[in-house]
């Protein structure tokens, strides 16, 4: 599933999580779907070297640095814990939906921080503005994801 991560890849993570915005976060089920560091890390690398890959086309490690930096890092955290989980136990699709919802946690922890942190706001607040609104789009991309990597996982790998 990693190797067909290439062909996926680019396209997907152009959108990011817009504080305010409402977007869809679709780097973020690429993350959930095919668990590759890597490939978040060279999406970060390519970001903060000004390649426009972020929300709004943007780009630059002012981007990474700011109140929606922690979300953008935490897309590799989003891979790593996914795909060491369900490498680890298997990719059923309750392994997967585990491994999914732990990993978005991930994400989740590290963003809303990193706004606390940079905005003072609040910990209510940063749940209003960085985690509610996106809950019912983060629980159809975990339940996608989870019965995508259950269900067609073995015929991705074997070509």
């Amino acid at each position: 599933l990693r190797g067909r991560s290439r062909r996926f890849g680019g396209g997907l993570d152009v959108v990011e999580h817009d504080l305010g915005g409402g977007e869809v976060e679709l780097g973020e089920f690429e993350a959930l779907l095919l668990g590759g560091i890597a490939e978040r890390i060279a999406f970060l690398l390519l970001g903060a070297a000004g390649v426009p890959v972020f929300s709004m086309m943007r780009s630059g490690v002012s981007v990474i640095a700011g109140p929606a930096g922690g979300f953008i890092i935490g897309f590799a955290v989003m891979a790593f814990v996914t795909g060491l989980i369900s490498e680890k136990y298997g990719y059923s699709f309750k392994t997967m939906l585990v491994a999914s919802v732990c990993g978005t946690l991930g994400c989740y922890i590290l963003g809303i921080g990193w706004f606390i942190f940079l905005t003072g706001t609040g910990v209510w607040s940063a749940f209003l503005l960085c985690m509610f609104p996106f809950l019912p789009g983060d629980l159809a991309k975990i339940l996608l994801a989870s019965f995508l990597v259950s269900k067609y996982r073995g015929r991705l790998i074997q070509g």
